[in-house]
């Protein structure tokens, strides 16, 4: 018995283990590839690898287009977004995580909405809304429709961060005739701190990746890294160029996660010593 599990333990890791290097490492493995390619002796058939590899082309691409204005622009728009949604976020995800009331269920089934509609649909929609209010800055228009994409996963994580903090902690807190403020920060604000980061790492991937959203509410005059991608897929695609641009895209959000990852486990040690 003991020989099957450990079988069977093999077999799925092994499984686990090449769909995450087709799907991951391969993919990424190529976008560097390519993104090292030098302009001046371009990757052809038959050869396997490029001829010549140089950091040319990133240099070509960060002098040659808008790149540096559209990084400027997602990575001013992604924090603005991360907290606005969090705070937004925080009310609601109290009550659901906190409180029994009539009708919940379906008031958690429609925070999801945002989640399953289709995105472009949804720019469209921000679009005439806002210009029929008469809001034409494409910065608050982007921030506002991002922050509507990211509040279901925020009120959704940090709403289980709610849940997860114990009756008794806060009522040692009332009976030591603490005040709402008091319990806050000395009851629920240690054990939120893991959910709070993981909400604002989430809105800020959801914000620099999202395409639709900053194209339509954006375009022209006010271009994200995405925008700056997809406009390398129409007729004029050259993969090189494309490669860099996201790289540039994905390895400051990687680099983000591991940071994020490193202060969540600090979160959870501190918690689980009692030193939160």
């Amino acid at each position: 018995m003991k020989n099957n599990n450990k079988l069977i333990l093999i077999i799925s890791l092994s499984f686990f283990a090449l769909v995450n290097f087709i799907w991951l490492v391969v993919p990424f493995f190529m976008a560097v590839l390519w993104s090292l390619v030098d302009p001046s002796h371009p990757w052809s058939f038959p050869d396997i690898f490029p001829r010549v590899l140089s950091f040319n082309r990133w240099i070509e691409v960060w002098q040659t287009t808008s790149l540096p204005e559209a990084m400027f622009n997602s990575y001013s728009l992604a924090p603005a977004v991360a907290l606005l949604t969090v705070t937004l976020a925080a009310p609601t995800a109290y009550a659901f995580g906190r409180l029994e009331f009539r009708g919940k269920q379906v008031a958690e089934l429609i925070t999801l909405l945002p989640m399953v509609m289709p995105t472009m649909i949804l720019a469209i929609f921000f679009s005439s809304l806002l210009l029929d209010l008469g809001f034409s800055e494409p910065y608050f228009s982007i921030v506002v429709a991002h922050t509507v994409l990211a509040l279901p996963y925020a009120i959704r994580i940090m709403s289980a961060g709610f849940k997860a903090v114990p009756q008794d902690v806060i009522d040692a807190c009332a009976d030591m005739g603490a005040s709402r403020i008091t319990t806050f920060r000395h009851a629920f604000l240690p054990m939120l701190k893991p959910s709070i980061l993981a909400s604002l790492i989430f809105c800020l991937v959801i914000s620099i990746e999202e395409f639709n959203m900053s194209y339509v509410l954006g375009a022209p005059d006010f271009i994200t890294v995405p925008t700056i991608l997809y406009s390398f897929l129409g007729y004029s695609f050259v993969r090189p160029d494309a490669a860099v641009v996201s790289l540039f895209l994905v390895i400051p959000n990687v680099i983000l996660m591991l940071v994020i990852e490193r202060l969540l486990k600090g979160n959870y040690l501190s918690q689980s010593t009692g030193k939160a």
